[in-house]
């Protein structure tokens, strides 16, 4: 393994305002998504201002509800230090809540301009798993989001790069890089979605398998982490809402393609 020193998380600073690699991926997801998701609505004959008109709520609404998430899960840190709450440049936010703010704010939205709730959420759902690939960058950047320590088989057998390896060692103690993981299990996602273009699936489904596909993997790779939320004891908060995500995900496929028999299609 080579010896190199940690990536440092400030990028650079602007007077006394450092500006964090953290912030900087997730903003340069935010953009990646935009390009993909604009692109392919205009295709799909929606109007070249909805989506700057959506995220102009969603972003904003998102961040907040991520805020909101965290703090739900850790409040018995929070109770003790309610000034905290408010000082989200210091960490602590949750991807399930930026998505759940995310949805709420697309369906409000979509339902007020009359445009179709699926078909938006169909056409955003590569963009979430661009966002989420390279958000999960910001975590290798901060030595966050991580297993537990490596065994020895691990060393021996990993494929992974030096540069990753040595990030992910942290005062001499190398952990697994789940967020790794996870970015990869999104990246065959993406690839999963792009493919599913060509098939003919209904309205919604591609957002639904989205749902299903990031929860399955989020389950996993949560079990692996060191850092969780908790709802009680030992029930870690990301796997319950993906076990609901799933379910919910499931049954909704099930009932709009077999019992309301949903005929328009992605296309449409």
């Amino acid at each position: 393994m080579v010896n190199l020193l940690a990536i440092n998380p400030v990028a650079f600073s602007l007077g006394p305002i450092d500006i964090r690699w953290y912030g900087i991926l997730i903003t340069l997801g935010i953009v990646l998504a935009y390009v993909v998701v604009q692109k392919e609505m205009v295709r799909r004959g929606m109007h070249s201002d909805f989506l700057t008109d959506l995220l102009i709520w969603a972003v904003p609404i998102s961040i907040i509800s991520a805020r909101i998430y965290y703090v739900i899960f850790s409040w018995e840190h929070y109770k003790e230090n309610l000034g905290q709450i408010i000082q989200i440049w210091e960490g602590g936010i949750a991807i399930h809540g930026a998505l759940i703010g995310a949805l709420i704010t697309t369906y409000v939205y979509t339902k007020h301009r009359g445009i179709s709730f699926w078909k938006t959420a169909d056409i955003a759902a590569p963009g979430l798993l661009i966002g989420q690939i390279i958000g999960r960058w910001g975590n290798f950047i901060n030595q966050e989001a991580h297993g537990g320590p490596v065994s020895e088989r691990f060393r021996e057998m990993t494929i992974i790069p030096d540069w990753i390896i040595n990030q992910m060692t942290i005062e001499g103690v190398t952990y697994y890089p789940t967020f790794l993981y996870e970015s990869s299990w999104n990246i065959v996602g993406l690839i999963i979605i792009i493919l599913l273009r060509k098939v003919n699936l209904k309205r919604g489904e591609m957002f639904l398998f989205y749902v299903v596909w990031y929860s399955v993997g989020r389950f996993y790779i949560e079990g692996m982490r060191t850092d969780s939320l908790y709802v009680i004891d030992e029930l870690r908060a990301a796997q319950l809402v993906s076990v609901v995500a799933i379910v919910v995900g499931l049954v909704l496929f099930i009932s709009r393609r077999y019992v309301q028999k949903i005929d328009m299609n992605y296309n449409d």
